[in-house]
């Protein structure tokens, strides 16, 4: 079987041979990508699953709360862009070892002096970005090793690492009953411990890596329109995802009156189903292209979360939420399996960009929906705000498509 694409003029490129996903790249990089990635994931929103215990012994307030689940979304998103530089400077490997030694020492460190104040879950949520950030790393770790027609599935398969935030809404709260909140921060140091040491021993650089650029030519994206429509449907897509994993606990507790644990149940289940679709939503756009799969997650989306502000019931709300899961997640595939397309050279770089781009929707999502609910009593103007975003950005994709088609010049379908 062959796989065909139109050059720029319209006249048909010569055919290369399909070959195997699995001997296509590098089998133990994209586990270790993966594994990296999940367990990041999982100490990224650990104070989501937590909050609503922080909460009590501090005595914060909704919009605090809020806040504090968000900052370490925000920081993620801006680190981000720092490590998309190191994984083009110092490679991918390297620059996820660092990441991974400062989150166990800052999460050890706060474990052992205490976390006591409001300013205190904000600088460990600085720290918790650094976790955040190792997408801009474990995604170019995996993709430099596969080519264009695998990218979806590539891509999908170590960004399923999003699956970390259903261990934190499992595991946490329960922890955090038996041997309390502050607890957990050094219990998690053990599975990124030996994490690490599997990372150290699988992780290698793809051979086929861009040369060094200088700094200023990391930012040669952003003068492409191109990069700020992706970054833009990211902001939609994993903003969504990542903003709801570390709010639901919140939204279950102060909304339907549930325990942290039960809570954190519940929103193991939407999490669970974000990052399950995830590598499907990969290959759905290796199959069908990115922009259709897009455009069927950015419907389903908008929709779901605008059933979520009228939401009277906790079945009624939790169906609502796994529906937005699943779009969400399967978006989250089907944008990066655009962004190689166009910017295969600068994936590194673009990877940070397009992820900070999806932190910044988180933050704004999570901390918006601690304002709404401070300021009117209800979580309901967050959501239908987040579902009118999806709606612009589907008129965006609508925009584009045509030109992107067009376009771009590749082995795989758009």
């Amino acid at each position: 079987m062959a796989t065909a694409y139109w050059d720029r003029d319209g006249e048909a490129a010569p055919a290369a041979p399909a070959t195997s996903f699995w001997k296509a790249g590098h089998t133990p990089t994209l586990i270790a990508a993966f594994l990296y990635f999940d367990l990041a994931f999982m100490v990224w929103v650990l104070l989501g699953p937590l909050a609503p215990m922080i909460s009590k012994t501090l005595m914060l307030t909704p919009a605090e709360k809020g806040l504090m689940v968000a900052v370490p979304t925000l920081a993620g998103a801006l680190l981000r862009v720092v490590n998309g530089l190191l994984v083009d400077r110092i490679g991918p490997k390297l620059s996820g070892a660092i990441s991974q030694i400062i989150v166990i020492l800052g999460l050890f460190t706060a474990w052992m002096m205490g976390v006591n104040s409001f300013g205190g879950t904000l600088a460990l949520g600085v720290i918790l970005g650094f976790a955040g950030a190792s997408f801009a790393i474990a995604l170019p770790l995996a993709s430099r090793w596969y080519p264009p027609e695998h990218q979806g599935k590539a891509m999908g398969l170590a960004g399923m690492g999003n699956s970390g935030t259903v261990l934190a809404s499992l595991f946490a709260p329960m922890l955090a009953k038996i041997f309390g909140w502050n607890a957990v921060l050094g219990l998690a140091c053990i599975p990124l411990t030996i994490v690490f040491v599997a990372y150290m021993l699988m992780a290698k650089d793809a051979p086929n890596a861009p040369p060094a650029k200088k700094l200023v030519d990391y930012f040669e994206p952003l003068k492409q329109a191109d990069a700020w429509w992706l970054m833009g449907f990211y902001s939609v897509t994993f903003g969504g995802f990542v903003g709801l994993a570390a709010s639901l606990p919140i939204y279950f507790t102060d909304q339907f009156g549930l325990t942290p644990i039960i809570a954190g149940y519940c929103t193991a289940g939407c999490v669970f189903a974000g990052s399950l679709v995830r590598p499907m939503g990969g290959a759905l756009a290796d199959k069908i292209g990115g922009v259709k799969t897009l455009t069927m997650v950015l419907i389903v989306a908008a929709l779901a979360l605008a059933g979520v502000a009228f939401a009277t019931t906790l079945v009624g709300a939790l169906g609502l939420f796994v529906l937005a899961m699943l779009a969400l997640g399967t978006g989250n595939g089907s944008v990066f399996q655009l962004v190689p397309q166009r910017f295969q050279a600068e994936i590194g770089v673009m990877t940070g960009l397009v992820g900070m781009a999806g932190g910044i929707g988180g933050f704004y999502l999570a901390s918006s929906l601690g304002i709404a609910k401070q300021f009117t009593g209800s979580f309901a103007s967050g959501f239908l705000i987040f579902a009118g975003l999806a709606v612009v950005a589907l008129l965006g994709l609508m925009l584009v498509k045509a030109k992107w088609r067009a376009t771009w010049t590749t082995g795989a379908r758009i």
